[in-house]
């Protein structure tokens, strides 16, 4: 059965993760813009505060929808070695590529959080949130990147999720969280009635009222 949208799909991951318990004091990160609905359902329901988490995916000069790495909130890029060895990417093309996507994600930062300070994490359970992974590349960078700021426990909670990015986040979350695991995943639009582009707009309205 399909979500009919972010926002039910947000309220039914509350609803597990308040059976699960034990986020009294956790934060919830929202991976923009798709996950901030999801984020907000889940913080509003679980009374937790709500902040974003930006990260870029990092995609080929000639085919920016094919990404060969992922960049964190904290600036510091993952990056698929095996691929770019694979497809014999020179570091100059890769370079040119962090250097663009580091200034979208200081560009969408400033623009989702303007002047408030992030949500602090160190020591905190943190539960990051996205409106579902199909391969989790960019979950994974998220991941990666608040253990390098000494997060205390990251869960990753999602309303859908394919088994292979569910069995690959085990290796790097404490705990990843799934509503479904289809094990005919096809795409993570494909699970929702209503997969229109969450705009910049929503994203910041969302966060105003969190």
């Amino acid at each position: 059965m399909k979500f009919r949208d972010r926002a039910q799909a947000g309220r039914q991951l509350a609803a597990l993760l308040r059976r699960r318990g034990g986020f009294a004091d956790a934060v919830v990160l929202a991976l923009p813009r798709g996950g901030v609905p999801v984020a907000f359902e889940v913080a509003r329901a679980l009374r937790l505060p709500l902040d974003v988490l930006v990260v870029r995916k990092l995609g080929l000069p000639e085919q920016p929808e094919y990404a060969f790495g992922a960049l964190a909130g904290d600036g510091v890029p993952e990056i698929d070695e095996h691929l770019v060895r694979t497809l014999d990417l020179r570091p100059s093309e890769i370079d040119a590529v962090v250097r663009a996507e580091l200034a979208e994600l200081a560009r969408r930062t400033q623009v989702y959080r303007g002047d408030r300070p992030a949500c602090e994490v160190q020591g905190r359970t943190v539960l990051v949130i996205d409106d579902g992974l199909a391969t989790g590349a960019t979950m994974r960078a998220a991941v990666r990147g608040l253990r390098r700021q000494n997060a205390g426990s990251v869960i990753a909670a999602v309303p859908v999720a394919s088994p292979e990015a569910c069995e690959a986040l085990q290796r790097e979350a404490d705990d990843v969280l799934c509503v479904r695991c289809p094990t005919v995943f096809r795409a993570v639009g494909a699970w929702y009635e209503d997969f229109s582009q969450t705009t910049d707009e929503e994203v910041c309205a969302l966060l105003a009222q969190a």
